[in-house]
C-alpha cells in the first residue's frame, strides 16, 4: 500500500515538484520513498512505500524491469500474485524479489494490457514503457485505490491524492460548486462516479479503466480493461448450490487477502458482513493463531452494537480492541480529519471509521480486513426491496411478489413507502420554500440554500428504486454509492498508514452474484439472502438471521446536542460561512434553535453545511494558502 505521484510530458520535469507531491503523502507510505527519472528528464515517477509484501529493499519502488525499459510505480495489492508468479515462472520468467510489485511488472511484460484482467486485487499504478513510448495507467475494478490526474498543456501529472496535485501551480483548484451542492443534497449520488472531480483541474480514472499517454502524439487514450460480465454457469445453479459456491468464493477471497508479511486483523461492527469475515478467518487460521479485531462503540445508545460483536468475539476467541468515538474527539481532530479525507464526508460515521484505524495503528496491526461492499453487491439496503419486487414483476413471477410484499411492508415499513406524498409534490418548490421559512418548519436541504446556489443544483439521475434489482445494484456498486464509501475507507486508513482489504470487492463474487435470479439475493423479507444461506453453520444464528442491522452510524442527533453544538454555531455565525454565497444563514440559525429545542433528525441536515464549511476551511483554504511549485523547468520542446 503506497502513495504514487509523477509528471510526464514533452519537457524537462521539475523533480523537486514530484518530491513535493510525495511529501504531502508521507502518511500513505512512511517506510520508504524514492524517485526515478529518465535520461531526458521528461518522465519523473515517485513512490512512497508502506511495506506489506516483501518489505526488503528488493520490493522498493519505482521498480524497473531487468532491461530498464519499463518502470512501475504502484499503489495497492495483487492478492493472486502467488498464482501469477507460478504461471510466469513456468513460462521462463525469473524473479528478483518476493513482491507483488515485480509480479505486476512481469504480467505487463508478458501479456501487455490484456494481463490486467488477470489481476485480482486493489490497485492504481503508472508504468512507463520506453519500448512503445507510453505511460500506461490503470485502476482496479471497484475503484478501491485512487488514481487522480491533471492535463498540463500537453503533459500529464498524476497522484494518489488531491493535495499532491494541487501543490502544482499548473493545476487549477477552482471548485465545481454545482457538483459539491448536489452531493450535499443527495449524498448517495457520491462525488466519485464521474471523470470530473470537484476540482476543475483534476480528473480521475474510473474503476476498471486503463489510460495510455503517448509521448509522440502527447495525447491520452482511456478504455476499459474490464466490464462486469455475469458468470454464465451460475445461472443454472439451484439455491443451495449457489449458496455453497458463493461460500467457497468468499472463503478464497478472504484467504488470499490474508497474504502479508506484516500483522493482519479485522474490523468488526457486529453486522453480518464483518462478522462473516472474522468467522471465516478464524476457520482459516486455526484456533492457535492470535487474531486482532477492532470495533467502534457508542455505549448507551441505539447505535451501539457491541452485544452482537461480542458474540462473534466469544465464538472465534479473537483478541478484541474497542474505541468509543465522541463528538468532542471529532471537534478536536476536525482539521486533521478533513485534511486527510480531502472531500466532504456524508456523516460523522466516517469519523468512527477514522478512530478504528487509529486504534489499529496503536496496536501495531498494519492490515485490516473489512466488510465494505457487501451491501451493494448482495442487496443489503432495505430500499432495494422496491427494485426486487420490480424484478419479480418483470420476470412474470407475480405470485411470489404478492406473497412477499405484505411481509416486506410489515418488517420494513419505509422500504416501499412513497418518497413524497400529496400536496407536497404538486406545490411549486418556491412556494414550499417560502412557507417553510415562514412557519419555521421543514427539513429539505434546499430550503437552506441561497437563491444563487439553488440554481447550481443538478437533477438526480441515480434512482435505484426505479430500476430492477440487478441494475440498481450495478448502479450503486460501480457508479454511485460504493465508490464514495471506498474513498472514505482509503483516506481514513491511509491517514494512519493502515491498509484495508475488502473481500466482498473481489470481482469473482460480483460476476457470480450478477448472474443469479433476484430471489436468491432477497426474499422472505430479508436482505442479503444469499450471504445468510452461505454462512449457515459459520455465523451465530442471532447475527445470521438478524434483519434490523443498521449501518455504522453514530448517534448524530445526540452529538449535535452536546459536543458539536458549539462547532455548528461557530460555523453558521462565521463571516466565511456567509461569504461563501451558498447559504441562507437565517435558515440554518433557525435549524440550530429547533435542534436545541429537541426536534429530532435535524442533525443529519445540519451536518451538511457544517461539513462543507469545515472542508473549505481545512482543505480548500489551506491548499490555497500553501506555496505552489512549477511542474517543469523548461518550455515545451
Amino acid at each position: 500500500m503506497c502513495g504514487i505521484a509523477g509528471i510526464v510530458g514533452n519537457r524537462r520535469v521539475n523533480a523537486r515538484a514530484v518530491e513535493a507531491m510525495m511529501e504531502l503523502m508521507v502518511h500513505r507510505g512512511p517506510d520508504d520513498a524514492d524517485l526515478w527519472a529518465n535520461e531526458d528528464g521528461n518522465v519523473v515517477l515517485g513512490h512512497r512505500r508502506l511495506a506489506i509484501i516483501d518489505p526488503t529493499p528488493a520490493g522498493r519502488q519505482p521498480m524497473a524491469s531487468t532491461d530498464g525499459n519499463m518502470v512501475l510505480t504502484y499503489n495497492g495489492e495483487i492478492y493472486n500474485y502467488v498464482e501469477l508468479a507460478q504461471r510466469l515462472k513456468a513460462e521462463g520468467h525469473e524473479f528478483r524479489s518476493q513482491s507483488d510489485t515485480e509480479v505486476l511488472l512481469a504480467v505487463y511484460q508478458r501479456w501487455g494490457i490484456k494481463g490486467f484482467s488477470e489481476l485480482n486485487g486493489m490497485f492504481a499504478f503508472a508504468l512507463y514503457d520506453a519500448t512503445v513510448g507510453k505511460l500506461v495507467c490503470a485502476r482496479d475494478r471497484f475503484g478501491e485505490k485512487p488514481f487522480l490526474y491533471s492535463k498540463i498543456d500537453d503533459s500529464l501529472a498524476f497522484a494518489s491524492e488531491f493535495k499532491a496535485l494541487l501543490v502544482l501551480d499548473d493545476v487549477s483548484a477552482d471548485l465545481d460548486d454545482g457538483r459539491l451542492l448536489t452531493f450535499l443534497h443527495q449524498p448517495r449520488a457520491g462525488l466519485d462516479n464521474e471523470r470530473k472531480t470537484v476540482f476543475a483541474g483534476i480528473k480521475q480514472l474510473l474503476p476498471g479503466e486503463v489510460m495510455r499517454f503517448d509521448f509522440k502524439t502527447l495525447t491520452t487514450e482511456i478504455s476499459n480493461y474490464w466490464t462486469l460480465t455475469p458468470d454464465r454457469d451460475a445461472a443454472s445453479l439451484n439455491e443451495d448450490a449457489a449458496a455453497s459456491h458463493f461460500r467457497a468464493l468468499l472463503e478464497n477471497a478472504v484467504t488470499i487477502r490474508m497474504r502479508s508479511d506484516v500483522p493482519v486483523g479485522s474490523c468488526l461492527s457486529g453486522g453480518l458482513d464483518s462478522s462473516a469475515i472474522v468467522c471465516l478467518n478464524r476457520s482459516h487460521l486455526g484456533e492457535g493463531v492470535p487474531y486482532h479485531v477492532f470495533t467502534g462503540r457508542f455505549p448507551n445508545t441505539a447505535a451501539d452494537e457491541w452485544s452482537f460483536a461480542e458474540q462473534v468475539i466469544e465464538q472465534t476467541n479473537v483478541i478484541s480492541h474497542r474505541t468509543e468515538p465522541t463528538p468532542e474527539g471529532l471537534a478536536g481532530e476536525l482539521s486533521k480529519f478533513i485534511w486527510h479525507n480531502e472531500l466532504p464526508v456524508g456523516s460523522s460515521s466516517q469519523y468512527a471509521q477514522w478512530c478504528v484505524f487509529r486504534l489499529a495503528k496503536e496496536q501495531g496491526i498494519t492490515v485490516l480486513l473489512d466488510g465494505q461492499g457487501a451491501d451493494e453487491i448482495l442487496a443489503g439496503y432495505e430500499q432495494y426491496f422496491r427494485a426486487y419486487l420490480k424484478s419479480l414483476a418483470q420476470a412474470g413471477n407475480t405470485s411470489l411478489a404478492l406473497r412477499e410484499e405484505p411481509a416486506i411492508r410489515k418488517r420494513y415499513p419505509a422500504a416501499l413507502a412513497d418518497a413524497a406524498e400529496g400536496w407536497k409534490t404538486k406545490m411549486p418548490f418556491g412556494l414550499r420554500r417560502q412557507l417553510a421559512h415562514m412557519a419555521n418548519k421543514g427539513s429539505d436541504f434546499r430550503f437552506g440554500l441561497s437563491a444563487s446556489a439553488l440554481k447550481l443544483l443538478r437533477g438526480d439521475t441515480r434512482t435505484p428504486n426505479q430500476l430492477a434489482l440487478l441494475d440498481a445494484l450495478r448502479e450503486d456498486a460501480f457508479h454511485a454509492h460504493l465508490p464514495t464509501l471506498l474513498r472514505y475507507g482509503d483516506r481514513n486508513s491511509m491517514a494512519h498508514s493502515r491498509e484495508v482489504r475488502l473481500p466482498f470487492c473481489d470481482y469473482r463474487l460480483a460476476e457470480f452474484v450478477f448472474a443469479l435470479p433476484p430471489n436468491y439475493l432477497m426474499g422472505d423479507a430479508q436482505t442479503k439472502r444469499l450471504l445468510r444461506q452461505a454462512m449457515s453453520g459459520i455465523l451465530p444464528d442471532t447475527i445470521r438471521t438478524r434483519w434490523n442491522k443498521q449501518g455504522f452510524l453514530p448517534p448524530q442527533d445526540a452529538w449535535f446536542a452536546s459536543g458539536l453544538d458549539e462547532l455548528a454555531r461557530e460555523m453558521v455565525e462565521s463571516v466565511s460561512f456567509r461569504e461563501r454565497g451558498y447559504w441562507d444563514v437565517g435558515w440554518w440559525r433557525r435549524i440550530i434553535k429547533r435542534l436545541e429545542a429537541g426536534e429530532e433528525h435535524l442533525a443529519w441536515l445540519l451536518w451538511k453545511p457544517v461539513i462543507a464549511e469545515a472542508w473549505q476551511r481545512h482543505f480548500v483554504d489551506e491548499i490555497e494558502a500553501r506555496p505552489r511549485i512549477a511542474a517543469f523547468t523548461s518550455a515545451p520542446a
